[in-house]
């Protein structure tokens, strides 16, 4: 399905189907860019039916307020719109998709 950022308005309506991870991040953050890297080129080919949402915490600072995020990159995993999991760090493609099985 691929990577698309996402704003809070548009948040609720981005997780309710399906597999979605939704990745906090920040252009500054060396991790996050590792762990965006693993996603699209590892992650993504082997599993195309997991959407992945990124929100960049300098631009939507209220929506990381809202799930209380204090380390990136932090992923919060989503099955139908039910919350699976919230992942801080990196993370490996293959634990993530194991998550969302």
């Amino acid at each position: 399905m691929g990577v698309k950022n996402i704003t809070e308005a548009e948040y609720n309506d981005a997780i309710k189907t399906g597999k979605v991870i939704v990745d906090f991040w920040a252009t500054w953050c060396g991790p996050c860019k590792m762990q965006g890297a693993l996603i699209e080129e590892k992650l993504l080919p082997a599993h195309p039916e997991i959407e992945v949402l990124k929100v960049n915490v300098d631009e939507e600072p209220a929506l990381a307020a809202k799930f209380g995020i204090m380390s990136i990159p932090t992923l919060l995993l989503y099955k139908d719109g039910k919350f699976v999991e919230q992942l801080v760090g990196l993370t490996k493609p293959d634990e993530l998709a194991a998550k969302l099985a």
